[in-house]
């Protein structure tokens, strides 16, 4: 593969990594399973089980896990086609998801906050 289509693979993977781990670390639709794991990290007795339930509340943590997924399953390679190609993309891929979950909160940030003065300024004017 080329440097320009790895460099495109590269951007498209983090993609669907950064939707999942901000899907399961955020949203509604895992909000139970994301309670659970949030009160056994911090009840539990056992550093092991404390850090092992701590990885499905944060989502850089578990970017991690859904990148050797992807990686498993794609069998992607960055620069370098060893093991050393795996490293380099799976870090590269937890990067760029995580610069892409950053971007999507400080949108998401934004439009509730237009939302809020939207909301106040309409109920400002009703009165």
């Amino acid at each position: 593969m080329s440097l320009n289509e790895q460099l495109i693979w590269l951007f498209v993977l983090a993609i669907p990594i950064a939707c999942i781990a901000w899907t399961v670390t955020h949203e509604e639709v895992f909000r139970e399973p994301r309670e659970y794991c949030v009160r056994y990290s911090n009840e539990s007795r056992t550093l092991f089980k404390r850090k092992f339930f701590y990885l499905f509340t944060c989502e850089y943590c578990f970017s991690h896990y859904v990148t050797i997924f992807i990686l498993i399953l794609t069998d992607f390679h960055l620069l370098l086609m060893d093991w050393r190609g795996y490293l380099l993309a799976g870090f590269s891929l937890v990067w760029i998801a995580n610069v892409y979950m950053s971007l999507y909160n400080l949108i998401r940030i934004d439009l509730k906050k237009e939302r809020l003065l939207a909301k106040k300024e309409e109920e400002s004017l009703k009165s």
